[in-house]
């Protein structure tokens, strides 16, 4: 009896946000929760890959101090296909299955050792991140990656996504009809 009350009251959650209105989009606020960005990246073979890096960021591009150790470094430097992913904290969502999440296929350029994007860049890396900063940016095996946009989609909850242009403005709700049941 209790799974059945438990199955009612999750029915009658999903039945209520098939019938909310999408909620408003709220992209720039969860970049500016958010202290890293999730990675996905392939190599040569095709190979997936997650990590997840500190980033700062520079107008519309995201910025990346990372290492050759790693292996989404070399996959990222070498301009293969990259995704980038902002997802709300799961000690704050109310509905793990409904996490704010924004999500972006980007474009990749590595940025010359102590050019003045660089210096500023790393300037703003330690401001935000730390006094390791300082240490990292002068190891050899770390670059410095440029992750620029080129579209995405943002969900913050059920029947709310949206589709995102390379200037992370929503462009339009995804779908005019919510989530259907069977």
């Amino acid at each position: 009896m209790k799974i059945n009350l438990i199955m009612n009251h999750t029915h009658a959650q999903e039945e209520t946000q098939r019938q909310a209105k999408p909620l408003t989009p709220k992209v720039k606020e969860l970049i500016e929760r958010s202290k890293s960005i999730i990675l996905a990246t392939v190599d040569a073979e095709g190979t997936p890959n997650s990590s997840y890096a500190p980033f700062v960021q520079v107008e519309n591009t995201f910025y990346i101090l990372v290492s050759f150790m790693a292996k989404h470094t070399k996959n990222l430097a070498d301009g293969r296909k990259t995704s980038i992913m902002f997802i709300e904290d799961e000690s704050a969502t109310k509905q793990i299955y409904a996490r704010e999440r924004l999500t972006i296929e980007a474009s990749t350029s590595q940025v010359e050792r102590d050019s003045e994007i660089w210096n500023a860049v790393v300037s703003q890396l330690k401001e935000t991140h730390g006094k390791v900063v300082d240490v990292i940016s002068e190891m050899k095996d770390f670059i410095l990656i440029g992750l620029h946009p080129t579209k995405g989609s943002y969900v913050n909850g059920f029947g709310s996504a949206y589709f995102v242009d390379e200037n992370l403005e929503i462009l339009e709700h995804r779908n005019d009809q919510n989530h259907q049941t069977k």
